[in-house]
């Protein structure tokens, strides 16, 4: 053990000094606590932190566990102990769960959820001339619609369901160029919470209305030969994929020498037209066989009864959305919040085990001084001896030269006659330069 101390005035109860502790019984690469004129209170000494703190940064789970003296020293420490090895479960419990919510958000979780429509118009006469009114009669149609039982705060707008909406009026009261309304999403296109239609009229009016869902991602209508053979009649384009997949692989339909290739059945060749294909040509080959889905058609009839104000129709439909613990989920993975708070706790604890240490090794110090005090002091002055001998380069050993003993050996009279005769040599070398000098 190596220790450094330069004075310890105990009478005042005051520290001047600097340790220098080993460390093979540490968690750190070095152990150094400095102190400089403080009470000795036995609370410990003062640490430079900084230090400790880009130290502890590159910690690892091991520089978090106490040393086995420590723990024979303080046996309620085991329950840090278990609770270490719970933090180590809890760990690698939650990373694994971050890699399963990765990899659940990048595939769309949907739900599904009831979208109810609402279908109403009003009706207002013509006036007599004179009057402040409309002169001609006319009825004005509403379409609106809300997410039956819909989470959260922010609603979701009407128009931002459907691709489209075409409503069709009767052909014959408005003739062929006037019967259409059409609305198609565009890139700019703003929502809306519903859509009015108003037109002249003073007769009951059949309509259609012909909703297309933005599906999202899009679906498609399989053709109807393919559908019946794969069990799918609209999905995305992902899931009618996997379904074909599954029907070449249950079928056992791969080639068995070429596994690039699929060797059609009967009902693939009537479909595909071709008794074999490549892998690579199925995305080709099933782009002609997919059609846009079919649209919701809604067959509702105008009122203008003037008795009847204002008449609704309820429909509902079912549509996906968002499952809302998509959200929770992505927010879960950007929270840096826990994240920091871990890490700061985690910088403590290596802080307080760094600081644990060190009291041991002050404790292992003081003990060892008080149990044998001379002893303490004759190896700590060896110790200072080799410490300055390997600082300053000092050739012999000052510790040994120090004492009497070591001028009573063998050496002695020989060392001293060696001594003696160089300085006679160099006084008379010293006599001769000076005689011959004056001459």
């Amino acid at each position: 053990m190596t220790v450094s101390v330069v004075l310890i005035n105990i009478k005042n109860k005051t520290v001047h000094s600097v340790f220098v502790f080993p460390c093979a019984d540490c968690l750190s690469s070095c152990c150094t606590v400095k102190s400089s004129d403080h009470t000795n209170t036995g609370t410990g000494v003062s640490h430079d932190w900084p230090l400790l703190s880009k130290l502890a940064k590159r910690r690892k789970m091991a520089d978090k566990v106490l040393p086995q003296r420590i723990r024979d020293l303080v046996p309620e420490s085991q329950a840090y102990m278990d609770l270490l090895a719970f933090e180590r479960k809890l760990d690698q419990t939650i990373a694994r769960k971050r890699m399963e919510i990765q990899e659940a958000i990048k595939k769309p979780i949907m739900q599904k959820r009831k979208l109810r429509i609402y279908i109403s118009n009003t009706y207002t006469p013509s006036k007599p001339e004179g009057e402040e009114a409309e002169k001609i009669s006319s009825w004005e149609l509403r379409v609106e619609g809300k997410l039956l039982e819909e989470p959260g705060k922010q609603k979701r707008k009407f128009s931002s369901f459907f691709k489209s909406l075409v409503i069709e009026l009767d052909k014959e009261l408005y003739g062929p160029d006037n019967h259409l309304v059409e609305w198609h999403r565009m890139p700019t296109t703003q929502e809306t919470d519903g859509f009015q239609v108003k037109r002249p009229g003073d007769v009951n009016v059949k309509c259609t209305l012909l909703l297309m869902l933005d599906h999202q991602p899009p679906q498609y209508k399989l053709d109807p030969r393919l559908a019946r053979l794969l069990g799918v009649h609209t999905q995305t384009r992902a899931s009618i994929m996997q379904a074909l997949w599954l029907y070449i692989k249950n079928n056992k339909l791969q080639d068995s020498h070429e596994k690039e290739y699929i060797n059609c059945n009967r009902y693939f060749r009537q479909i595909f037209g071709c008794p074999r294909m490549r892998f690579s040509e199925i995305p080709m080959k099933l782009a002609g066989l997919l059609q846009h889905p079919d649209p919701i058609i809604i067959n509702h009839t105008i009122s203008v009864d003037p008795t009847d104000q204002k008449k609704t129709a309820c429909y509902d439909i079912d549509v996906e959305v968002d499952d809302p613990l998509k959200g929770q989920m992505n927010s879960f993975l950007s929270s840096t919040t826990n994240q920091q708070e871990i890490a700061a706790l985690e910088m403590k604890i290596h802080e307080t085990i760094e600081y644990i240490n060190q009291l041991k090794t002050e404790r292992d110090f003081m003990l060892s001084f008080s149990n044998n005090p001379q002893d303490f002091i004759h190896d700590w002055l060896k110790s200072q001896s080799r410490d300055l001998k390997l600082m300053t380069d000092v050739t012999g050993n000052p510790e040994e030269e120090r004492r009497t003993e070591f001028y009573q050996g063998a050496w002695v009279p020989e060392a001293v006659g060696r001594y003696v005769y160089s300085k006679v040599r160099t006084l008379s070398l010293l006599s001769v330069v000076v005689t011959s000098g004056g001459m």
